[in-house]
C-alpha cells in the first residue's frame, strides 16, 4: 500500500429525506429509537449483538458473547443453533406455515412456488437423502447449480444435518469447479442437468462430470432434472435427485450445532487470480444476516423481496437464502438473464408478482438505463416501495435514474456496502430514518465500527480519501480462508495490526472518504487507485463523472503506465441506445466533461468506445482484464465468470 492518501475530487451535495408516506409505515421511523439503538451499540456493543442474536432460535444459549484473539473471533460460544431450523421450523409452527416462502420463474417462463410448509418438507427429504448417502456433520458438500429453488433446498438440507456447503457459481468452468472441490475436499456434489441462459440450454452436468474425474474426494454426485428430458446416470457415484428423495421421510428432527460450526465455504476471486475460500460459521453469520435483512430492507409481512443476485455469490447466501428465510419473508427469484428475451423481462416479473423490494447491482441499473426508459415505463411498478443496490459503488446519475424512473420518486434507495468477507451489510441507510445522498452508502449500521484512515492508521480528515477499515469484530465476519489461515491474516489483518493505539483493524481493500455529515463514500478498490502526476485517484470517481454525461451508459477507467506522469487514464465507455453522436467530437467532449466535473488532473488520456464492458455474471466490471488488454494484449488468470467472452475479442480487435 502506498503511503500517500487517495485524492477525492468528486462532490455530491444532493440530499433526500425519507418521505412522510414511507415513514408512516416503516418499522423504524422514530429518530429517538434509532439513536437509542446506535447509542447502545456504541457504548455496549456486546450487549447490542446479544440482543440481535436473541431474535433467532437457539437450542442452547451461549455463555460467552465474544472471544477475540486477534484476528480470530468466536461469537456466542457454547450456544447451539441450526440455520435450517431458523429458516423453516420456527415458521411452520406459526402463522407463516402456509405463507409463500419462494416464488420462482424460469427463463422459459415456467414457474414454481413453495410455502414454508412445503419448503420444509422438501428440505427434510433432501436432508434424509444426504444422510442415507453417509454425509455427516462436518462433511463438505459442493453445490453447482443455477438459480432454481432446489439450490436453496440443497443449502438448507446441508445446514440441517451440519454439513458445510460450498456453493460454486453455475457459470464456472470445469477447471474452476475442480479447483474449488479439491480445495474444500467435498465428499458430495449436487448439480443439475441443464440451465437456461439467453434461451440456450447449458449442460452443468457435463461440466460437473469433467471436473469430478479429477476429484478423488467426491463419493456421490446428485443430479437434479431441470427439464423433462430423460436423464440417466453414467457412473457408480451418480444418483438422480428425485430418486434419492422419493422414499425419504418428509420430516427430520433438527439438532443444534455449535455456534462456531462451519456453515459454508464461499470462494471469492482474489485480484491475483487464486480464489480464496472464505469460511463462515453459523451463529454469528445468521445473527448478522437476520439483523441486516430486517433493518436495511424494513421488512414487513406483506413484502415480496426480489434479489437478482445468483445463489453462487454471497448476496445469494445472505439476502436470497439465510436473511429472508430466517425472517419469514417471501422471496422472488428468477433463473435467467434480466433482459432476456428483451428488456421488458425484469419489469414484467416485478409487475406480475407485485414485488415490493428490488435489490440489484449498479451494473444492471446502468444496463437498464442504456436500453432506454420506455421499457420500465411500459409496466406498472407501483408495488415497489424500496430499492436497493449491491456489488459496487453506484454513480449518482444511475442512483437518480433508479429513484425517478423505477421508484417514481416514492421509494427510498438503500445503497449497501459489504463484502463476501463481512458476511452481511456493513454500511447502509436505515430507510425511514436516514436521509440519502446519491452515490453514498451513508452510515455504518449500528454495531459496525468503520473508519477511514491513513496508511499509519491515523484518522483521515473530512473528505480526505484514505483506506476503509473495520475497527472491531462483528458476528458475520469470515473466520479464516479455508486451509490457508496465514493468507487470511496477511490479506485482511496485516496492514493494521494491534498497537498501543488500537486492537487491530480489518482492512477492507477499499478506498473511501467521510464527508462532513459522517457519510461514507466508497471510492473503489485500492487496486483501482492510480498515481497520476503524484495524485492518487480513485478510478470510480472518474467513471462516475463519465456516466454523468447524458450520452454515456457505462464506463470503466484503468491506468496505463506513462514515463512522464507515472500513469495516464484510459476510459472504456458504452453509449446509450438511440443516441446519435459523432464519436470524435464526443471523445473531446467527454475529456472536457471530466475536467469540468473533477479537474484536469483526472482528464483521460484516451477514451475508447465499446458496445459492452467485460463483466462477471454478478455484474462487476472486470477491470483487471482491461488492464491486461491495454498493457500486454494478453489475458491471463481466471476468466470463467465472464458474462460474454465476445467482449474480449472485440476489445482486442480495437487494440
Amino acid at each position: 500500500m502506498n503511503n500517500q492518501n487517495i485524492t477525492s475530487l468528486l462532490q455530491e451535495d444532493r440530499l433526500f429525506e425519507p418521505s412522510e408516506q414511507f415513514k408512516q409505515n416503516a418499522s423504524m421511523s422514530s429518530k429517538k429509537e434509532y439513536d437509542d439503538i446506535r447509542k447502545l451499540a456504541q457504548e455496549h456493543p456486546l450487549e447490542f449483538w446479544e440482543k440481535q442474536a436473541q431474535n433467532l432460535h437457539w437450542f442452547e444459549s451461549w455463555k460467552t458473547i465474544l472471544e477475540w484473539d486477534y484476528p480470530h473471533a468466536s461469537w456466542f460460544k457454547e450456544g447451539k443453533i441450526n440455520a435450517s431450523y431458523n429458516c423453516l421450523d420456527r415458521h411452520i409452527n406459526s402463522s407463516h406455515k402456509d405463507k409463500i416462502a419462494i416464488y420462482w420463474e424460469g427463463e422459459p417462463g415456467d414457474t414454481k412456488s413453495f410455502t414454508y410448509s412445503e419448503l420444509h418438507k422438501q428440505v427434510c427429504k433432501m436432508a434424509n437423502g444426504l444422510l442415507s448417502l453417509g454425509i455427516q456433520k462436518g462433511d463438505v458438500v459442493a453445490i453447482y447449480m443455477g438459480m432454481i429453488p432446489e439450490a436453496i433446498i440443497a443449502m438448507l438440507a446441508c445446514a440441517r444435518i451440519g454439513a458445510t456447503h460450498n456453493v460454486i457459481f453455475g457459470g464456472f468452468s470445469s477447471d474452476s469447479l475442480r479447483d474449488r472441490i479439491q480445495d474444500s475436499q467435498a465428499k458430495c456434489l449436487i448439480t443439475q442437468d441443464i440451465v437456461f441462459r439467453k434461451g440456450v440450454e447449458l449442460s452443468l452436468r457435463q461440466t460437473a462430470q469433467e471436473a469430478v474425474l479429477q476429484c478423488n474426494s467426491i463419493q456421490h454426485t446428485i443430479i437434479f432434472q431441470r427439464t423433462k428430458h430423460q436423464c440417466s446416470v453414467s457412473s457408480d457415484i451418480d444418483i438422480l435427485w428425485h430418486e434419492l428423495i422419493e422414499n425419504q421421510p418428509d420430516n427430520h428432527i433438527a439438532q443444534g450445532f455449535d455456534s462456531e460450526h462451519p456453515l459454508f465455504i464461499l470462494y471469492t476471486s482474489g485480484s491475483t487470480g487464486k480464489p480464496k475460500g472464505l469460511l463462515h460459521t453459523t451463529g454469528g453469520y445468521l445473527t448478522q444476516a437476520h439483523y441486516t435483512f430486517t433493518r436495511v430492507f424494513d421488512i414487513n409481512n406483506e413484502d415480496i423481496f426480489f434479489c437478482t443476485a445468483d445463489i453462487g455469490w454471497i448476496t445469494g447466501h445472505s439476502y436470497v437464502t439465510y436473511g429472508p428465510l430466517s425472517a419469514g419473508a417471501t422471496i422472488l427469484i428468477y433463473e435467467g438473464v434480466l433482459v432476456y428475451p428483451d428488456a421488458h423481462r425484469i419489469w414484467n416479473i416485478i409487475e406480475q408478482y407485485k414485488a415490493t423490494i428490488l435489490y440489484t447491482a449498479p451494473t444492471a441499473i446502468r444496463t437498464f438505463m442504456k436500453l432506454g426508459d420506455q421499457f420500465p415505463l411500459a409496466h406498472n411498478l407501483s408495488s415497489l416501495r424500496l430499492l436497493g443496490t449491491v456489488g459496487e459503488p453506484i454513480n449518482p446519475e444511475a442512483w437518480i435514474w433508479y429513484k425517478s424512473i423505477i421508484g417514481k420518486d416514492m421509494c427510498p434507495i438503500v445503497d449497501t456496502w459489504w463484502q463476501t468477507e463481512t458476511g452481511g451489510i456493513m454500511i447502509a441507510p436505515i430507510p425511514g430514518i436516514i436521509a440519502t445522498k446519491p452515490g453514498s452508502a451513508t452510515l455504518p449500521l449500528p454495531g459496525i465500527l468503520a473508519n477511514v484512515v491513513h496508511k499509519d492508521g491515523s484518522q483521515c480528515d473530512i473528505n480526505e480519501g484514505g483506506y476503509l477499515v473495520i475497527m472491531s469484530p462483528w458476528p458475520g465476519m469470515a473466520r479464516t480462508i479455508y486451509g490457508d489461515n496465514e493468507r487470511y491474516k496477511k490479506v485482511y489483518w496485516s496492514e493494521y495490526p494491534p498497537n498501543t493505539e488500537h486492537q487491530g483493524y480489518y482492512f477492507t481493500g477499499d478506498g473511501a472518504r467521510i464527508d462532513k455529515d459522517g457519510y461514507f463514500w466508497i471510492m473503489g478498490r485500492v487496486d483501482d487507485v492510480v498515481n497520476v502526476s503524484g495524485h492518487r485517484l480513485g478510478t470510480a470517481e472518474v467513471e462516475s463523472a463519465l456516466v454523468s454525461h447524458p450520452a454515456i451508459a457505462e464506463a470503466a477507467v484503468i491506468a496505463k503506465p506513462d514515463d512522464i506522469k507515472g500513469n495516464v487514464l484510459i476510459a472504456f465507455v458504452t453509449i446509450k441506445k438511440d443516441v446519435n453522436v459523432d464519436i470524435n467530437s464526443l471523445k473531446q467532449e467527454l475529456k472536457d466533461h471530466v475536467s469540468m466535473h473533477i479537474g484536469s488532473i483526472a482528464r483521460p488520456e484516451d477514451i475508447r468506445f465499446t458496445e459492452s464492458l467485460p463483466k462477471t455474471r454478478s455484474g462487476k466490471i472486470m477491470r483487471r482484464l482491461l488492464r491486461e488488454i491495454i498493457s500486454t494484449g494478453i489475458i491471463s488468470g481466471d476468466t470463467t465468470t465472464l458474462e460474454d467472452f465476445n467482449v474480449l475479442e472485440h476489445l482486442r480487435e480495437e487494440e
